[in-house]
């Protein structure tokens, strides 16, 4: 018997030392994942400094198992053709305005309905509420996004002083392709608006093909707009507001700690970015009445107008189910909550 003992002792010792000579191999590396997002907006701008700042901080937390590689400036397209190539598999996300998500998920656009908000404290009440049910029907069309950026009121900025209704009709304005609302909007008040992406807009404005545009303060210097145009409206027709949108299939080929990563990252930045485009947009107001943009107000039966034609664009969307009728009714009852208990701050 203690021979047997001795045998297998130096059996295993034997073994162990064989063991111990093999090659080690290398721990498995988590395979890298490379996300392409492209957008219009252009390099640059404070906007696209945020979320580089933002895809920077993940690659460092992630040790570069997550990679942001963007496309600004519109070089791969307007939101269309964007949101095209996410579907091909070419890009994996896109910065894009609300409205261009119409097709996946209409509520997406519902903040953009002509006249909905009173006032920017009105805008942040329903936000409050509504921002997450938004985000979360988005995940369940098919993209991951990390929180709206605020791109402010909308005004329309022209080549000649629009006080009335009639002085519009006649004007050659620019709607975004693709943006059914305020196509509608236009239509209601009688004029046949022309369909282009941003991307054409400034060729659209040294051309001629247009003359009016409806565009936040922000954007309209950040996309330099506002050098071929004379005159602003100081009458916020809608809310803009913009996202980051990822392809929800190449989102979970992250890590799960990893998404968390991401997601808090994001997160994080778009609450910044948001903030940043509310003072962005204050400023780019005074920037244009620096140079030389008239402010134009309304006369007050062109605002009673506005608003017949802004209820009958919210009535004439709801039976062709543009939106549900449930989120807007959230949206509804939330502002009927906030101004009953409140005198709603003016439009900035």
């Amino acid at each position: 018997m203690y021979k047997n003992r001795e045998k297998l002792s130096g059996f295993l010792v034997t073994l162990l030392l064989t063991m111990l000579a093999l090659p080690v191999a290398p721990p498995v590396q988590a395979k890298t994942v490379v996300l392409k997002v492209a957008t219009v907006s252009p390099d640059g701008t404070p906007w696209m400094k945020k979320i580089r700042k933002g895809a920077k901080e993940i690659a460092a937390r992630t040790q570069g198992r997550v990679i942001f590689k963007f496309y600004p400036g519109g070089i791969m397209g307007n939101d269309q053709s964007v949101l095209r190539k996410i579907r091909i598999g070419q890009l994996q996300g896109g910065a894009v305005i609300a409205g261009s998500l119409s097709k996946i998920y209409p509520d997406a656009q519902i903040y953009g309905l002509p006249l909905l908000f009173r006032s920017l404290d009105e805008v942040d009440y329903a936000r409050k509420r509504m921002d997450d049910i938004l985000i979360k029907g988005l995940e369940k069309r098919g993209f991951v996004t990390f929180g709206f950026a605020e791109g402010g009121f909308a005004y329309l900025m022209s080549n000649k002083p629009l006080k009335t209704i009639e002085d519009i009709r006649g004007q050659k304005i620019w709607v975004p392709e693709g943006d059914m609302i305020s196509r509608t909007v236009f239509e209601q008040a009688g004029v046949t608006p022309i369909p282009l992406p941003i991307s054409d807009v400034l060729t659209g404005l040294q051309t001629g093909l247009i003359d009016t545009v409806g565009t936040s303060p922000i954007a309209a210097i950040a996309l330099q707009w506002h050098t071929r145009l004379k005159y602003l409206t100081d009458t916020p027709l809608s809310y803009v507001y913009a996202l980051l949108a990822i392809d929800r299939k190449a989102f979970k080929k992250i890590s799960p700690g990893d998404q968390k990563i991401v997601r808090e990252v994001m997160g994080k930045t778009f609450r910044e970015i948001d903030k940043q485009n509310r003072r962005g947009n204050d400023k780019a107001r005074q920037a244009l009445q620096n140079q030389g943009i008239v402010f134009i107000s309304p006369s007050p039966e062109a605002l009673t107008h506005w608003k017949d034609i802004a209820a009958k664009t919210r009535g004439y969307l709801k039976k062709k189910g543009v939106y549900t009728s449930n989120i807007l009714n959230a949206v509804m009852n939330h502002l009927h909550t906030y101004r009953k208990s409140h005198t709603s701050a003016s439009l900035r």
